[in-house]
């Protein structure tokens, strides 16, 4: 009986086998662009593509810093926040779906790999260890800030190149998103008596 990837009874290369340990050249080399037919200029695209990956960077650390916190927090408030860390997670996944999609509408490459957005990224990097409850939830409020600020000044400025679908993405989806995670983080840094009042 012939194994797979050998000539069968006709003769003929069995068709089911994979072809494995396929290796090319790039089809596109990072940081430059395609020809994409979105009526904008290549020096617009390539401002929007650079601004986006570095906010998507930040959002990937981000994200995995949620899900860091989710697998380590503990206390006597962790089912909260270990649900409430794994529901900002998603949503940052989505973020981060959005953003990479986005860069590549532009026609440029979205940063993926965990070397590459380790390398870009500007947020502080947290231990490898467990950290106090006050101290994650800190973490991640700096990281919200930091992609806040970056997210609205690169949406002024899609807006001023023209760039509306970069503007509607930062505005409309990071801004709003990290947002309203923040604000839900902050509460659970606020020192108010649990059961008895001042």
């Amino acid at each position: 009986m012939p194994t797979a990837g050998s000539a069968g009874p006709n003769g003929r290369q069995q068709e089911a086998q994979p072809i494995l340990r396929q290796r090319s050249e790039e089809t596109q080399p990072y940081g430059t662009l395609t020809r994409v037919p979105i009526g904008l200029d290549d020096d617009v695209r390539l401002a929007s593509v650079e601004a986006l990956n570095q906010i998507l960077a930040n959002t990937m650390v981000l994200r995995d810093l949620y899900k860091k916190h989710h697998w380590q927090v503990s206390g006597p408030t962790f089912i909260a926040l270990h649900e409430l860390f794994d529901k900002h997670f998603e949503q940052q996944v989505e973020l981060v779906d959005d953003l990479a999609e986005r860069v590549q509408i532009l026609g440029g490459i979205s940063v993926a790999m965990p070397h590459d957005v380790a390398e870009r990224s500007t947020l502080e990097r947290p231990p490898s260890g467990r950290e106090e409850v006050p101290v994650q939830i800190s973490r991640m409020l700096e990281a919200h800030e930091q992609i806040l600020v970056q997210a609205r000044q690169q949406a002024r400025a899609a807006a001023d190149r023209g760039d509306d679908g970069t503007n509607d993405l930062l505005v409309s989806q990071v801004v709003r998103t990290n947002e309203m995670q923040a604000w839900f983080l902050s509460q659970h840094l606020v020192d108010t008596p649990l059961v008895r009042a001042k």
